[in-house]
């Protein structure tokens, strides 16, 4: 059986850096405030939750299972997730967000699925 590891770590964009880390991607539509664009290595936003889903979420713990389904789909038909997961495959790569929740955000979701894909 031929296992793949995915290499992929989630931290907030506000952390510091880690040798082990490897890219810091950032998943986010919006730049967060107040980060230099030097603490970022990629920013896939295309990997992010549409505008549409954001907004409707809200970050709204109500609305997290619900929101994992719909971000799901959308992650489902995206080429840049794929591209995130063929990533994590070649070595470390840290995906980062920005908000404050760090139980429940896009990032984790994003996370999960990649790893779906490199199983």
């Amino acid at each position: 059986m031929d296992l793949k590891l995915t290499l992929i770590k989630i931290k907030r964009v506000y952390e510091n850096k880690e040798k082990n880390d490897g890219p810091w991607i950032l998943v986010e539509r919006l730049w967060p405030r107040g980060i230099k664009k030097e603490k970022i290595d990629i920013w896939m936003r295309d990997a992010a939750p549409s505008n549409e889903l954001r907004m409707w979420f809200s970050h709204d713990p109500s609305k997290w299972d619900e929101f994992k389904i719909r971000y799901n789909e959308e992650l489902r038909g995206n080429k840049t997730a794929r591209e995130l997961a063929e990533m994590g495959k070649k070595g470390n790569v840290t995906i980062v967000y920005a908000t404050s929740d760090t139980k429940r955000n896009g990032a984790i979701v994003l996370k999960e699925f990649a790893d779906k894909l490199s199983t």
